[in-house]
């Protein structure tokens, strides 16, 4: 037998092929515009990134209501989107035989103080950890609203499908709604939503299960979702895999694990500000094998594990394992669009990314330097023109200041 390597094509249960196990995962692309439909570098940026050779493309998360939008130029599909700029889109994403699937994603709560007075979320419960001065408390849902934006996730799968999106993908990760109502210290309810567990992924199977009555067995359905919250009464990794078996059981097509949320950021490598990333993570260059090794005695839905991937060595050694089936990459297409391409033709070949740096490192954190810079990275793509590897992160800060002013630099999402 040929031993499981990036290059092997895999093929879903309901028949979709996809020709490669590499996973361009969601990265916010900051291209919306006033409408919150797609501009037309994303066709572009997504178009270069299928020639690059990747096998399935996830869009940055596109937001299934225009009145909670987690950052200013989130793009929405919904009744009153423009379709022709998410068709064009859509065909973009699929040249070189590429699969392109739409990440659809609710904010709840996390969503900064300028762009809403009153948010909605699972319970009344404000973000800790200093996050309360960037974002509002939030009012807790009533039962007819959960319904209704049950109802929004279906009609954005629904026009996703229409528009020639070959898949999409639920974000329950990272703390925004779906995680919300996840995670027992963010859902506090004490009806059918909340409470125990069983309850608390009501929301999530109920999204799916409408999602997939919708769209019907043959369009794939995935989910994001965490490994765990890593805080304390949050979302726990024994939970996480209960949560995975029931979705599985219901026929999920893809499952991509991630982890943490804005108050415990470890979807960056860390489990919490202090803890430093373990060596052995290091080594083998991603942050949740550990779990996927667990739940794949669980489960037979196709996994995905993002974070960390670098080199060729360390993912075909990850897929040998069989803990997962496909490799998360996200910032390294952000800087070499063909890093697919290079790493399918030689077995050898890795790029290590540098850690962008003002020179400041005050300026570098509120600045996000280490999310704004490969945003640029995006646009440039987008605009036609070539990745810099050597941009300036001074200049970065500096553009995106008289673009956007200060509130670019708002608490935003990884």
């Amino acid at each position: 037998m040929n031993p499981i390597n990036i290059s092997k094509p895999f093929t879903l249960a309901n028949g979709q092929v996809i020709k490669n196990r590499l996973f361009k995962s969601a990265m916010s692309e900051q291209l919306g515009d006033k409408q919150h439909n797609p501009k037309s570098g994303i066709a572009k940026l997504y178009q270069r990134w299928a020639k690059g050779g990747i096998g399935l493309s996830m869009t940055g998360n596109v937001m299934v209501d225009r009145n909670a939008l987690g950052e200013p130029k989130n793009v929405v599909l919904d009744e009153q989107s423009d379709l022709s700029q998410f068709i064009e889109w859509a065909n973009a994403g699929k040249q070189n035989d590429s699969q392109i699937w739409m990440q659809l994603n609710h904010p709840g709560k996390q969503i900064p103080k300028f762009l809403c007075d009153k948010p909605v979320a699972p319970s009344a419960i404000s973000l800790g950890g200093g996050l309360e001065k960037g974002f509002n408390t939030p009012r807790a849902l009533t039962e007819a609203e959960i319904y209704e934006i049950i109802a929004k996730f279906t009609t954005s799968a629904k026009l996703a499908k229409q528009t020639g999106f070959t898949g999409v993908q639920i974000h329950g990760a990272h703390g925004y709604l779906v995680s919300q109502f996840l995670s027992s210290r963010h859902n506090q309810r004490d009806d059918k939503w909340g409470g125990s567990l069983e309850n608390r992924l009501r929301f999530i199977l109920e999204v799916y299960r409408a999602i997939r009555k919708e769209v019907g067995n043959d369009f794939p359905i995935g989910i994001k979702l965490n490994s765990a919250d890593f805080m304390k009464g949050g979302f726990t990794e024994e939970e996480s895999m209960q949560v995975v078996q029931a979705l599985s059981a219901n026929g999920i097509d893809l499952i991509e694990i991630s982890g943490g949320t804005y108050e415990s950021p470890s979807m960056m490598g860390a489990k919490n500000k202090s803890e430093p990333v373990k060596a052995s993570t290091i080594k083998r260059e991603a942050y949740f094998m550990d779990y996927m090794v667990k739940v794949r005695k669980l489960v037979s839905t196709p996994l995905v594990v993002t974070g960390g991937f670098r080199t060729a060595p360390a993912m075909n050694e990850a897929l040998s394992t069989s803990a997962t089936d496909f490799i998360g990459i996200a910032r390294t297409m952000a800087v070499d669009p063909d890093f697919p391409k290079k790493l399918i033709e030689d077995s050898n070949y890795g790029m290590p990314l540098t850690v962008p740096t003002t020179g400041k490192p005050a300026l570098d954190k509120i600045a996000m330097v280490g999310l704004v810079w490969y945003e640029h990275q995006m646009r440039r793509i987008a605009d036609g023109k070539n990745t810099d590897p050597k941009l300036s992160a001074l200049s970065v800060v500096v553009k995106t200041i008289f673009s956007a002013g200060w509130h670019a630099f708002r608490k935003r999402r990884a």
